[in-house]
Formats: C-alpha cells, structure tokens, sequence
C-alpha cells in the first residue's frame, strides 16, 4: 500500500477530510514519536563507545578519552617513609610480656593482625628456656662493626670450629639435640621417653614384627582429610580424651599443629568418661592438664550427666570474646571411642549423632546447631600414627573392633597386667589361675562357652573380656604422675565423691593394701583399679 493510500485512509479514519492540506504529513517524517520524545531517548541510548566488528572502539564515548595523562608522585615524605616503626627496647618488652601470657593456658589474645607476631615468635633457639629472637642472634653474632667499615669480616669464611675441642664440642651438642627431637617424637606419638627407655635403648628404627592391618584403622588419608575439614572450621577445638588413659588418648601431633599453624584457634582438653575412675583420680588428672590446656572433667549422657553446664558456660564466654562473629563452630577430635558424639548429645539433650560401644561409628564430620551462635562439628576418631605403639595399646584404647582382630586371646595378658587380680576376681567370680590361657579357660568353663569334644572356646572369651575392659565394666585406670600424689592428699577431701564411692574405696583398700602402694603394685605388673560410684552434682 503506497503512501498516499495510507494517508486517505487515515484522514477518513479519523475524519479529517475536510482539513485540507494541513493535516497532511509528508513522507519521512516521524509519525508516532514527538521531538521531545526523540531527545529523551538519544539521552538513554547513547554516551556508548562506537565498535567495529572486531570489538574494536572506534569512537570514544562522551566524556571518555584514551589518551593516558602525565601524572607524578607529590615529593612528600609520607609516602616514602616507614608507616609502623618499632624501637629495639620496646620490641624486646613486647616480647617478653607476650612470652608471659602465652604460657598462662587461661589467658587469650583476641587481636593479632596489627602485632608483630612474626618478629615475635620467629627463632627456635632457646637461652636459659627463652626462645632467642633470629634478628637478636644476628646482632649477637655479628656485629655493626664486622659487617661494615674498613674492619668488616663479611667476605671472610667464618669456620664452625677453631681447634679440635670446639669440634668436638658440637659434636656432643649435635648428640644431644639429636636425642631432644627423639625424644619430642616420643611425646607427639603419645610414648614419653621415661616409661619406654628400656625397650628403646637397642632400637635401630625399623620395625621387625608383622602388624596386622586392622591396626591402621583411623589413619587412612580420608579420615586425615576429615580432620583438617573439622580444624580449619572450628574456632574452638575440644579435644576429647579418655579419663581412664588420658596420656595414651592425647594426640599431641594434632597440638602441635594447632600450636604453629593455627595458634589463633582455642585448644580444650575434655575429660570424658570420668565416671569410671575414682574422683580424687579425675580431679588429679585435671589439675596436671590445666598448666598446660583448659580441662574440664565431664560424664557424657542424656539422662543423668556431668560437667554439661560448666562447659557450655565455656562455650559461651568463647563466643563473647569473639562477639564480632554471628557464630563460632566448635570441632570434637579425639581418638575413636572415647565419646565425642555422646558428648554433643548430652549438650542437645537428645540424640542428634549415632554413637555406639564400636570405634568407627561416625564417618563423616557433621554440623550440629547447639544455639543461635554456637554450633558443634562431630569428627571421626583419629589415630596419629606411631612407632612406638604396639597392638595391645591400640586395641586397649578402643581404637579397632575387637571382632576383627586375629587371635584375640594373645591380648589377654596386656588386660590382666592393667587391672588388679582382686577386680578380675570380682567380676568373673573365678579364682586362681596361673596364666592367661588359664583364666580363659576357667572363665569359659564357668560360662559354658565350650565347642565340641568339651574344649574352650578361649577366642570368643577373649573377646568377651576385651570389650568389657572397653566399655568400662572391668574396673581400671592408669596412675597420674606420682609427683602429683604429696600435692593430691592435702585436697583429697575437697574432691570425694559420694557415700558410696567412698563406701566401695574403703572395702577395696583393706582387701589389699592402702593406697599409697598402689604405685608399688603398679610397677609389679597389677594397675590400679576401684570401683566408682560418680560425682557430686554440686
């Protein structure tokens, strides 16, 4: 349809006929926008920059250019000089006053980004039990004088040795520093050097007995893996042990991590399961634990627990100095079966996390919400691996089933040497056997567990007594450092229990012999074992 048919038809439409020609429009004029409508949208389309087909601008925008102008530095000393300056004296101040209140376990330093903390805690030298500054053994060693001006010594060799006697004398330093990093691989593998210096003095390094590999549950790279997801989580990390074997239970590897690498994370140590071992133990163990970690002595279970309120208050004064965060996340780690689901049970007051008798139950790590601003992270149990742990201290940990374990009956005689002959006695109802194949017989013979012909069954016995020594119903515990003892009576009163732990303690001692020997017989191949009723609530 032409032009002039489009404008007939519009006049009629709008019955404009009669107007003559001053209505009508000619072609190429602007039909449905005003000039003013025109204008306002050149303003929102345009100011863009003109591009080719390549992508290329081939016409600046307005009010854009793409000439780079000269530009200079204004010549003022503010941005030449030092922003944040330190004296020598007064570094050497902070790093003394910093050295006081790191050693205090109850202490904590909320803000580090605008410390120094690296001139601080750098250096591994140590002076009189000071760690030495690596600038400060510099300056020590060489001085302003021998690295410039006319008697400066910097192109010189500078010898290790002098004479043959200083030779030697860093020939007996190298020995003994070589005998300090053992015996620190001792105690971060949980064996201090003391308890073990006899099987250790003809050690060559190398291991010459099989290990079956059941024991090397719990170091997989998976559950490693876990750990660290849980570490670098946590703002808080509770380590979990277990009352009966704290020092056996503590992975001082994980410590040390957390000591270097995360130092700004809080570390607590919870005695779990303190139910089993008398009170004036569990408060013993807490008191020696404390110099180094906070401890806190709980009983974990929904019905009836202890310690439950003490250490969520703790949890909540973590969250007030750290109130410019929403939350905080607290990680459970610890060896396996030592109780860290039942523990965020007993904080929820219902079961939120599977917990079983078994080591292995939790696989993966799992958010939990305790309140609004503090939430819990379940873990798997780890297990640091170490040379000097055999398989009867992996097994007597709670570390592997005891299902699956070859030849149970074999570890037997680790659990008889740990627990008194009075408890075994007490228990079983059996007396009188001379070895450990005779005191599973006597007790599968009094069970009836026999196979066919009359014969024992000594493995399924074995097991049986292994998981009982597990889950706590064969008495037994081991000793705190007897250093601690002289310290431990004068309070002994303030830390008793109930009537009838005090009751059941007082038939154990004149049964055998008073408590002051029970170091003696612990020596002697008997550990200490009594029966425990639980603790006060107040």
């Amino acid at each position: 349809m032409g032009t002039g048919k489009k404008e007939a038809n519009r006049k009629i439409r709008q019955g404009k006929v009669g107007d003559g020609m001053g209505n009508v429009k000619v072609k190429g004029e602007n039909f449905y926008r005003s000039g003013k409508k025109v204008r306002q949208l050149k303003v929102l389309t345009g100011g863009g920059a003109q591009r080719n087909a390549a992508g290329e601008i081939t016409k600046a925008a307005a009010y854009q250019s793409r000439d780079i102008p000269n530009a200079r530095v204004e010549p003022n000393r503010k941005w030449f000089g030092n922003t944040r300056v330190i004296s020598q004296d007064a570094l050497s101040a902070f790093r003394t006053a910093i050295s006081e209140r790191t050693s205090d376990p109850y202490n904590v330093l909320l803000k580090t980004n605008k410390l120094p903390m690296s001139l601080i805690h750098d250096g591994h030298e140590t002076k009189d039990g000071v760690r030495q500054h690596q600038a400060k053994r510099t300056i020590q060693m060489s001085s302003f004088s021998d690295t410039f001006g006319s008697s400066s010594q910097r192109k010189r060799v500078k010898l290790d040795a002098g004479d043959f006697a200083s030779l030697a004398g860093g020939a007996d330093q190298d020995m003994q520093t070589y005998a300090e990093r053992q015996e620190q691989a001792r105690l971060l593998s949980g064996q201090s050097g003391e308890a073990r210096e006899g099987e250790h003095e003809e050690d060559d390094g190398q291991i010459t007995t099989a290990i079956e590999p059941i024991f090397s549950k719990g170091q997989s790279k998976r559950i490693w893996n876990e750990m660290y997801k849980v570490i670098d989580s946590s703002d808080v990390v509770i380590h979990v042990l277990d009352a009966r074997d704290p020092i056996g239970t503590r992975c001082r590897s994980v410590e040390k991590y957390l000591k270097d690498e995360a130092p700004h994370k809080h570390l607590v140590f919870v005695l779990n399961k303190t139910d089993l071992v008398p009170t004036r133990v569990a408060a013993r163990w807490v008191r020696i634990l404390s110099k180094e970690v906070p401890t806190l002595a709980m009983h974990a279970s929904i019905t009836n627990p202890f310690g439950k309120g003490s250490l969520i208050e703790l949890l909540r004064q973590f969250a007030k100095l750290h109130s410019n965060r929403k939350q905080i996340s607290v990680g459970m780690l610890g060896y396996p079966n030592v109780g860290k689901s039942s523990i965020i049970n007993t904080l929820k007051s219902k079961k939120v996390a599977n917990v079983a008798p078994i080591p292995g139950e939790t696989k993966v790590w799992q958010y939990i919400t305790l309140t609004r601003k503090i939430y819990l992270i379940d873990c798997p149990g780890v297990v640091p691996p170490s040379q000097n742990a055999t398989p009867e201290d992996l097994l007597l940990r709670g570390v592997v089933r005891v299902e699956n374990v070859e030849h149970p009956a074999q570890y037997i005689a680790a659990v008889l040497a740990r627990v008194k002959t009075q408890h075994m006695e007490k228990t079983y109802g059996i007396k009188g056997w001379s070895s450990p194949t005779d005191f599973l017989e006597l007790l599968a013979r009094k069970g009836g567990r026999l196979h066919h012909g009359g014969e024992p069954d000594v493995d399924g016995v074995a097991k049986m007594v292994l998981n009982d020594f597990m889950r706590g119903k064969i008495p037994w515990y081991s000793p705190p450092p007897t250093a601690e003892d002289a310290e431990a009576q004068g309070e002994e009163d303030l830390v008793v229990g109930q009537e009838e732990d005090a009751e059941a303690a007082t038939e154990a001692a004149e049964g055998e012999e008073s408590p002051d020997d029970d170091s003696s017989s612990a020596d002697q191949g008997q550990g200490e074992g009594v029966e425990f009723a639980g603790f006060e609530s107040d």
